[in-house]
């Protein structure tokens, strides 16, 4: 079943966490398969920093036909987030006030307002229930952030490599990213092109946070112990610059980047461990074992926290991005939990 791209267009004016205002949005996305009658099949895939809405692309060892999240199976949607680049509003939208792109002055969007876009979509798909919400890295935080926010809409959750709070150390490599987008004079010139050779340098930094020390040992070794230049590494650095150049730009970089750190959920809800406490769906929480980004105490955290959530832990040479990797392993623990809750499920109606 071919998946539907899709736009929802809000025509009001949505105010924003931190008291800026978008006057109205659009936001894109993908839906594959039908509800079933009483919209037990409904599955929400939240993407993570640079996906896009078409889950089946990015995530095709759990997302369609034959996949553990099947079409033939499932309703599963799956929305790009405010700000970023694939058709929903963001810096290169025109401002509908002044005829012409936000670029830089694209205002402060935070995890929240990304979540609340998406509920008001939900409402308008007349979606009650939500079967189950899945995301990794900023995935897991939008889909946490949205069911501590809307708790009754959701019966399970599923986070994988996420956090209740980005941390320092997450901060610290996106600020660095922002550093490298700033250092290209051609940032602040407002057209579409702008930034690149900074994103480029960007990236580079970003994929040393999702990677490892292991990781580069094994994918990008030296060819003979003698090299003094062109080395592997240093090619794949590069390679992944151009390539995210050619799919991405830095002003949504920049605000996707800002959007990740402004992620917690204790803002204004009494703390981390009481906003934690409200989610009301049955849990399961993914660490990777290499992950240097969001380490496992990250979700020893919340699964502590979450009521009811269950923890397990996944092994990857891949770091961070082991949650868009090691499918095999993701698709037999989903099973597994999921069939646990099935059983519950059945021993408490019997």
């Amino acid at each position: 079943m071919q998946p539907e791209q899709k736009t929802f267009k809000y025509p009001y004016a949505y105010s924003l966490e931190m008291g800026g205002e978008l006057p109205g949005f659009e936001l894109s996305y993908t839906t594959y398969g039908e509800r079933n009658a009483d919209e037990s099949n409904i599955v929400w895939v939240c993407h993570a920093l640079t996906g896009n809405s078409n889950a089946a692309e990015w995530w095709d060892g759990l997302v369609g036909e034959g996949k553990y999240f099947d079409p033939a199976k499932h309703f599963i949607v799956c929305v790009n987030v405010l700000g970023s680049a694939y058709g929903s509003t963001g810096p290169l939208s025109v401002n509908p006030k002044t005829q012409k792109p936000y670029f830089r002055e694209f205002p402060v969007v935070t995890v929240r307002d990304v979540v609340g876009a998406m509920d008001l979509l939900r409402q308008e798909l007349a979606i009650r229930k939500i079967k189950i919400c899945i995301g990794g890295s900023l995935g897991g935080q939008q889909a946490l952030e949205w069911a501590v926010e809307v708790p009754d809409a959701f019966e399970e959750l599923v986070l994988i490599a996420s956090n209740a709070l980005h941390s320092p150390w997450g901060i610290a490599f996106n600020e660095s990213q922002r550093m490298a987008i700033e250092a290209d004079p051609t940032f602040k010139d407002d057209h579409a092109e702008a930034g690149q050779m900074g994103m480029r340098a960007a990236r580079s930094i970003a994929l040393l946070s999702y990677r490892n020390y292991d990781t580069y040992n094994f994918t990008q070794a030296r060819d003979n112990p003698d090299q003094i230049d062109d080395f592997r590494a240093s090619s794949y650095q590069q390679y992944q610059g151009d390539k995210f150049v050619k799919r991405f730009n830095a002003y949504s970089y920049w605000v996707l980047s800002k959007i990740m750190d402004s992620h917690n959920v204790g803002r204004n809800r009494g703390g981390i461990v009481h906003a934690l406490g409200l989610v009301k769906a049955k849990t399961l929480v993914l660490g990777i074992k290499s992950d240097l980004l969001f380490p496992l105490s990250e979700q020893q955290f919340l699964a502590r926290h979450i009521p009811d959530a269950v923890f397990q832990e996944i092994d990857s040479l891949y770091g961070h991005d082991g949650f868009l990797i090691e499918y095999k392993q993701l698709n037999k623990v989903i099973q597994a939990w999921q069939e646990t809750n099935g059983q519950l499920q059945k021993a408490k109606i019997s």
